[in-house]
């Protein structure tokens, strides 16, 4: 087995793309703000290959996605392969979803006000529900895809934007539900891809868990295993993080039953939005009530 090379400031991975500084890690790459041939800043994203990673896929479905184009999917310039990693050129951040919840829980002591949240994630909505619901060629197949690794780490900000980032285990789905590989970022899978199976609204369950965490502070799911365990069953959520009205919209799309979540994303996350709202103006009332 051979190990991936080792990266550092100054190496050039494709000519005349010059790696520049580290700007993070985590459990399925690194990423490096880089110089391209014209000098001009871009982001490239390590994925290390190995034997539990399918890179030929990975290829595949980032080929695919990168001929997509959409105001809210990130721009991906060019993949290739490098001494054990998958390099993906692309567009280069701000930061991610991620990075804002760390900013706002460290000079604030709070997680993401929930009216930015949705305003976020209604970005992230549109995207998702391009990607599922317009036809798209995959691998030789034509159908919808699921992005398949939803997380705010994956939401990255350009300004007041958001786009989707890392397609990686993006798969085309020919139906309403099919069998799939178990794969994904555990705390946001969804509970049929615990089962080994993919559905229309899997995408809908990570961008609920990542209500949660970036609203509430935490996921719903405290006790989710480190790998795919046989036999783990998805527990009821916990989302007493949220409030009541909040918990009825969210827990309809965290349903087992994929079905019977939101017919869409962006329904998901406009019937959140509203609620929010509600309880804005509702605080403004009591407010001037109280004065």
């Amino acid at each position: 087995m051979s190990y991936p090379a080792t990266l550092y400031d100054g190496l050039e991975p494709f000519p005349g793309y010059r790696l520049y500084r580290p700007l993070g890690s985590g459990g399925f790459g690194t990423v490096w703000e880089a110089r391209n041939p014209r000098g001009r800043p871009l982001a490239l994203k390590f994925l290390p290959c190995d034997a539990q990673r399918s890179t030929a896929q990975e290829i595949r479905a980032l080929q695919a996605v990168r001929q997509l184009r959409h105001p809210h999917l990130i721009r991906i310039d060019q993949v290739w392969c490098h001494l054990g990693y998958i390099v993906i050129a692309m567009e280069l951040a701000d930061g991610s979803l991620g990075d804002l919840l760390e900013l706002c829980l460290h000079d604030y002591g709070t997680p993401i006000p929930a009216e930015q949240v949705c305003f976020y994630l209604g970005q992230a909505a549109q995207a998702l529900d391009f990607l599922n619901q317009t036809q798209h060629a995959l691998n030789g197949r034509r159908g919808t895809i699921q992005h398949c690794d939803i997380k705010p780490s994956n939401l990255l900000l350009f300004g007041e934007n958001i786009k989707v980032a890392d397609f990686g285990l993006s798969s085309m789905l020919g139906s309403a539900m099919q069998v799939h590989r178990k794969a994904g970022t555990l705390d946001y899978c969804a509970a049929e891809v615990f089962q080994g199976r993919l559905s229309e609204h899997t995408d809908q369950y990570a961008l609920a868990v990542s209500y949660c965490l970036l609203r509430g502070g935490r996921v719903p799911f405290p006790d989710t295993p480190a790998t795919f365990e046989p036999g783990y069953v998805r527990p009821e959520p916990d989302l007493t993080m949220l409030s009541a009205a909040e918990q009825a919209v969210v827990a309809r799309a965290l349903c087992p039953v994929p079905m019977k979540r939101w017919a869409s994303c962006g329904e998901f996350i406009s019937r959140l939005t509203k609620v929010v709202q509600e309880q804005l103006d509702g605080g403004e009332v009591l407010a001037s009530l109280h004065v």
